[in-house]
C-alpha cells in the first residue's frame, strides 16, 4: 500500500540540526505530516543540504545513499526544470515516460504535484528519498536493512529503471562507487554538498551474476550491448564520412537503459562514461542508429555522458577515450580528420539540438584525434539566398565567404563584412565562371557557387553532404525553398525535375554530368 504523506511545505525543508530527538518529536506530533521549519538559519543558509537531510529522515533512506544516487544522475543540477533525454527532472532525476514513472511515484507518495517536483529541487529531493523508501519497502527491507546502506543495492538497481539486470548494476555500481570515492559537489546558491569517502560491500543478490560479457567486434575496447532493435534501421543507404558528437542529457547507465526501451525511438552507435572513459557499443557501425536525423545515413554517434550546460562532465579520461575512437573510425572509414567531418549534433542540418555545447573543448579534441581543428562551416543552410553587395552584412555574407575560400577565391576573414577583399573575391569568381562580372551575388553566382565541387550522380535515395550542396544550389537557382537535409527523397527529386525542365536538360530527377555543369555555370 502506498504511504502517502501530505507534505505541509511553507519554504524550507527541516534543516539538520532537527534530525534525532527533535525531528522525532516532530514528526510523533505530526504522524501524517512533516512540518517544514522556515525560521531556521542553518536551513536559509544551506537549503539543499538541509534538503538532503530532512528528505532521508523523513523517509529513513541513508543520507548518504540519497546523494550518492542524486550526484550519479545529474551532479546535484536541476538544469532549471529542463528534461533528460528519458524525460527526467530535477537533481535526483524524477522520470516520466511510458516504462518508468519515478515522477508519478514521487507525487503518491509525498503529496507534492508533479510540477512542483518537476521545478522546485526540495520538493525534488524530498520525491527522490520517497520512491527509494517505496522500492525499499516492496523489496522488504525492515528498519535494520534500511540502517545499512550496502543492502540499498537492489533498491538502486532498480531506481534506475533499466530494462535488464546487466544495465541495472551498471547503474547501481556507478552509485557505489560514488559512495567509495565521496563526492564534493557545488550546488546552486553557493552551497557545497560533500559526501565523506566510506566502505562498501554492497550486496548485489540476483545482479552480482549480471554481466555484459560480450565486447564489440567493431571496436575492441567498447562492451558491446545493443539498443533494442526498434530504435535503429538495420544495414545503410551511404557511406560512412562523418562522426558526430552528442551529450546524453543523462547518466551513462541511463542513456543506455533508454536505447534499449522500445519506445524510445533513438539510439546511438556507441555511449562513452564520464569518471574512466568506458565505451559501450549499441549499434553496429554497418546498422543506421537514430542519433541525428538528416545526418543519420552518412555518420557515426557517440554520445557522451554529461549535460550541455555543466562542464564537470567532460573529463580528460573521456576527451582520450572518445577521441580513440574517432580517429579509429576516420582511418577505418578514411574520414578526414577535421571539423567539416567530426561534427557536434548542433552542427549536423536539418536538426534542433545544442550539444555538445559551449563547454566542449573542441580545440583538445581534435588535437588529440590528431586532425585540424580549423573552424566548422559557418551557417549555409538558407530558406532563400539574397542579392548581396558590399555594404551587406549577416549570415548570408558569411556563408559566400567561406564558400569562396574553400574554393579558392580570397574574401578574406570570414566576419560577415561585405567590403573590397569580398567584393574583389565575387569578381574573380565570376570571371572564372564565365558570369556577369560586376561583384553583386545574384541568383547565377549564388547557384555557381553553391553547387561548385565534385559531380557525383546523385538520384532518390542518395544522402549526405553532396545532397545538401544540391539542394542549397537549387534553392538559389529556383527562387524557392527546397529541405536541406542532406536526404534525396521525393521534394528534392520534384526540384531536380523542375530545374531540369526550366533549363532544356533531359528531365529524369537524375543529377549527372549534364545537370551538375548547368548548376555550376549558374544557370
Amino acid at each position: 500500500m502506498s504511504r502517502t504523506r501530505q507534505l505541509v511545505r511553507p519554504r524550507r525543508l527541516v534543516t539538520a540540526a532537527l534530525a534525532g530527538a527533535a525531528l522525532t518529536a516532530l514528526l510523533a506530533s505530526t504522524p501524517s505530516a512533516i512540518a517544514i521549519a522556515t525560521d531556521s538559519p542553518a536551513a536559509d543558509a544551506a537549503p539543499v543540504a538541509a534538503a538532503f537531510e530532512a528528505a532521508a529522515a523523513e523517509y529513513d533512506v541513508p543520507r548518504e545513499l540519497l546523494v550518492a544516487v542524486g550526484y550519479g544522475e545529474t551532479r546535484l543540477d536541476g538544469h532549471d526544470g529542463e528534461p533528460s533525454h528519458a524525460n527526467g527532472y530535477g537533481v535526483m532525476h524524477l522520470v516520466d515516460n511510458p516504462t518508468h514513472e519515478t515522477l508519478r511515484t514521487a507525487a503518491a507518495e509525498t503529496g507534492i504535484p508533479t510540477a512542483e517536483l518537476r521545478s522546485d529541487t526540495t520538493a525534488n529531493i524530498h520525491g527522490g528519498a520517497a520512491v527509494l523508501r517505496a522500492y525499499a519497502d516492496a523489496q522488504g527491507l525492515d528498519e535494520a536493512e534500511r540502517n545499512d546502506v550496502d543492502a540499498w543495492y537492489p533498491v538502486v538497481a532498480a531506481y534506475g529503471g533499466a530494462d535488464t539486470d546487466a544495465t541495472a548494476r551498471l547503474y547501481a555500481d556507478a552509485v557505489y562507487e560514488l559512495l567509495a570515492d565521496g563526492v564534493s559537489a557545488p550546488v546552486e546558491g553557493g552551497e557545497t554538498i560533500e559526501l565523506t569517502p566510506s566502505e562498501v560491500d554492497p550486496e548485489r543478490g540476483r545482479y552480482a551474476t549480471a554481466d555484459f560479457g560480450t565486447l564489440s567486434t567493431d571496436y575492441g575496447p567498447a562492451r558491446w550491448v545493443p539498443a533494442d532493435p526498434s530504435n535503429y534501421t538495420t544495414g545503410r543507404s551511404s557511406a560512412i564520412t562523418a562522426v558526430v558528437i552528442h551529450v546524453t542529457q543523462g547518466s551513462y547507465a541511463g542513456a543506455i537503459s533508454w536505447m534499449q526501451n522500445p519506445s524510445s525511438d533513438v539510439s546511438s552507435h556507441y555511449v562513452i562514461r564520464s569518471s574512466d572513459g568506458e565505451v559501450t557499443q549499441m549499434v553496429r557501425e554497418r546498422d543506421t542508429a537514430w542519433h541525428a536525423r538528416g545526418g543519420n545515413a552518412y555518420s557515426v554517434g557517440i554520445e557522451h555522458e554529461g549535460w550541455v550546460d555543466e562542464p564537470s562532465w567532460f573529463t580528460d579520461a573521456m576527451y582520450r577515450s572518445s577521441a580513440a575512437l574517432t580517429r579509429h573510425l576516420a582511418d577505418r572509414y578514411d574520414i578526414p580528420k577535421n571539423r567539416q567531418h567530426i561534427v557536434g549534433h548542433v552542427e549536423v542540418p536539418g536538426n534542433d539540438h545544442t550539444d555538445p555545447g559551449p563547454h566542449w573543448d573542441w580545440s583538445y579534441y581534435m588535437q588529440l584525434v590528431g586532425g585540424s581543428n580549423d573552424p566548422a562551416p559557418p551557417q549555409l543552410n538558407f530558406t532563400s539566398y539574397s542579392t548581396l553587395r558590399e555594404g551587406s552584412t549577416g549570415n548570408q555574407v558569411r556563408a559566400l565567404q567561406y564558400l569562396l575560400n574553400a574554393n579558392g577565391f580570397n574574401a578574406g576573414t570570414v566576419d560577415g563584412d561585405f567590403g573590397p577583399t569580398t567584393e574583389g573575391a565575387v569578381r574573380s569568381f565570376q570571371t572564372n565562371r564565365g558570369l556577369g562580372v560586376d561583384g553583386v551575388v545574384g541568383r547565377q553566382t549564388w547557384t555557381a557557387l553553391l553547387s561548385a565541387g565534385s559531380r557525383p550522380t546523385l538520384q532518390q535515395g542518395s544522402t549526405g553532404a553532396d545532397v545538401s550542396r544540391l539542394q542549397r544550389a537549387l534553392t538559389a537557382a529556383l527562387g524557392r525553398s527546397i529541405a536541406i537535409d542532406g536526404i534525396f527523397g521525393s521534394g528534392t527529386a520534384q526540384g531536380v525535375r523542375d530545374y531540369q525542365s526550366s533549363r532544356n536538360l533531359g528531365v529524369d530527377a537524375i543529377v549527372g554530368s549534364q545537370t551538375w555543369t548547368a548548376l555550376q555555370a549558374g544557370r
